[in-house]
């Protein structure tokens, strides 16, 4: 009875909160040199004090001026990103955020050829490698290296599961288990990263964490 309960707050999880940060942002996440980056930038954004929903539309804003890839993100002018920042709400940190965006797509240029699947390759299957050569992006510390793998686990399998401190938090909120094992078991595999968002969003959100308990009375 009590799995039988998980299983059925897991998919409630999924069916009214779940989703990625990457989706809201418009992102089409995909093992793709372009989507890979814009996830790298949305990750940088929201790893300031700031909140979700505006590092998401901060995102949208950039994309929008044509920092899709290192190379676009690049050749904007600093005060091109201040102004998409903007458009974006993002104004306490816009002209810090501008630079460190120029200095993560020269990075990015540099150091992976403008090509961040080459983040993948090197990890060679080891998750702490991984989270080791994000951090080298200027602004990405160990949350916003979480936060992209929790993400990225939706095109890079090798990382299932990839359940950070913040979901895990939300996952007790709501009654499931902590064990990254046991709460991948009750989704598939392919539906994990946007579980791990909802349970991030219940974990944010007390009275999200209520109706989802609720509805899966």
């Amino acid at each position: 009875m009590a799995a039988e309960r998980e299983k059925d707050i897991a998919q409630q999880v999924l069916s009214e909160v779940g989703g990625t940060m990457a989706r809201e942002a418009g992102i089409g996440l995909a093992d793709r040199p372009a989507p890979l980056w814009q996830l790298l930038v949305l990750v940088n954004l929201v790893s300031t004090r700031i909140s979700a929903d505006i590092a998401v539309a901060a995102a949208r804003e950039l994309n929008e001026a044509g920092g899709t890839t290192p190379q676009g993100m690049a050749e904007l002018t600093w005060q091109q990103r201040v102004d998409a920042l903007g458009r974006g709400h993002y104004v306490r940190y816009d002209e810090s955020t501008a630079t460190r965006l120029g200095e993560c797509a020269e990075f990015a240029r540099e150091r992976y050829g403008g090509d961040l699947r080459r983040l993948a390759e090197e990890a060679e299957g080891k998750r702490t490698a991984l989270t080791k050569a994000l951090q080298e992006f200027t602004g990405v510390g160990p949350t916003g290296a979480d936060i992209f793998c929790r993400e990225v686990q939706e095109v890079w399998p090798w990382l299932r599961p990839y359940v950070d401190k913040l979901a895990r938090k939300g996952a007790d909120r709501v009654g499931l288990p902590a064990s990254r094992d046991k709460l991948a078991a009750l989704v598939d595999g392919d539906d994990l990263a946007a579980f791990c968002g909802g349970l991030v969003r219940v974990a944010r959100q007390r009275e999200l964490a209520e109706k989802v308990t609720a509805q899966a009375a």
